[in-house]
């Protein structure tokens, strides 16, 4: 395919880099002191109600067994973080030495359908036992007598763990609470365009996506050989078709920390090697950048010809031919 190469709109301009960066780093850090605390807080309340409910789920604590687990294996999250220290997945099917295909399902709520009877009694029992044992009593002090806990007892304990639970979620909450904003944000940006979101199937061509309309989250197949589908967050078919007709390819992206965008910063040479094996050199794919990005990930990312789009310049979108 054939197509005039979109000229570079910040990837080309190192020298504003860094005043792009320090104000996307206070765009981040605006919204996130506007958005965490009422986020956690009714994050929070749910979660304590669902600890409690896991508490009673098995008798206080009382009852941690194949059979309650069998009944309930939607507990298991809460029960990792009633340990002390509190386990991650893998930390516990080292531990029990048991299936993490089990312990997967069980983290979604189920349980594995073929698995025999037996290995299911087996697996549960082990688990159940590396639990037990490592209950944090401090929080649950009636483990060591023989009466129940008293109400006061039991919201405490379930508020601590929910505070666990709450804190080994956040970065997840945050994540999906930010892309939803920025989709938001290009939706209303290109709404006012004239634009319209119309959903285009991922088994048509992209070349067929209709004239001034976008959509969100479409798979876009890539590969000759082994043809596999990528995710891309927004899709954009421009007004005025371009030669190639293919439409204006967009990736979401976000973050709190410098550390981390430099670990992911591959995922996206991946993408656009994948997008250009398979429409040509001239398809256009872009950042839309919000956060913590500095200049060794943009430096990496202008070096694999990526270009990106400031958050916080959402105009310079319509210097990609809107």
């Amino acid at each position: 395919m054939t197509g005039m190469k979109m000229k570079r709109i910040n990837a080309d301009k190192p020298h504003l880099w860094k005043k792009n960066i320090a104000a996307s780093v206070d765009c981040f850090n605006r919204w996130f002191l506007g958005f965490a605390p009422n986020t956690f807080r009714s994050t929070r309340i749910k979660t304590i109600e669902h600890v409690k409910q896991a508490i009673l789920a098995t008798d206080d604590l009382r009852a941690l067994n194949a059979a309650t687990l069998k009944v309930n294996p939607g507990v298991l999250p809460t029960l990792r973080m009633c340990t002390a220290p509190p386990l991650a997945v893998d930390r516990l099917v080292g531990l029990a030495s048991s299936s993490k295909n089990l312990v997967e399902r069980m983290e979604k709520g189920k349980l594995p359908v073929k698995m025999k009877a037996s290995v299911l009694e087996t697996e549960l029992t082990k688990i159940c036992s590396v639990l037990t044992r490592l209950l944090d009593r401090d929080i649950f002090p009636w483990l060591d007598n023989r009466d129940g806990p008293t109400e006061q007892e039991r919201d405490r304990a379930s508020t601590i763990v929910a505070d666990r639970l709450c804190s080994a979620v956040a970065n997840p909450i945050i994540r999906n609470a930010q892309e939803q904003r920025q989709l938001a944000l290009i939706g209303d940006y290109l709404d006012r365009l004239g634009y319209r979101k119309q959903h285009h199937s991922s088994d048509k061509p992209l070349t067929d996506m209709a004239p001034g309309t976008y959509t969100f989250h479409l798979n876009v197949s890539v590969g000759k050989t082994h043809r596999v589908n990528i995710p891309i967050d927004v899709v954009i078919q421009p007004r005025k078709l371009r030669k190639d007709r293919l439409p204006i390819l967009i990736e979401a992206k976000s973050a709190g920390d410098f550390t981390n965008t430099n670990k992911r910063r591959k995922e996206e040479a991946t993408k656009i090697r994948q997008l250009q094996a398979t429409y040509g050199e001239s398809v256009t794919f872009v950042l839309f950048l919000c956060g913590y990005f500095g200049s060794d990930y943009l430096g990496y990312e202008a070096a694999e010809g990526i270009d990106w789009v400031w958050e916080h310049r959402i105009d310079d979108l319509v210097e990609l031919g809107l």
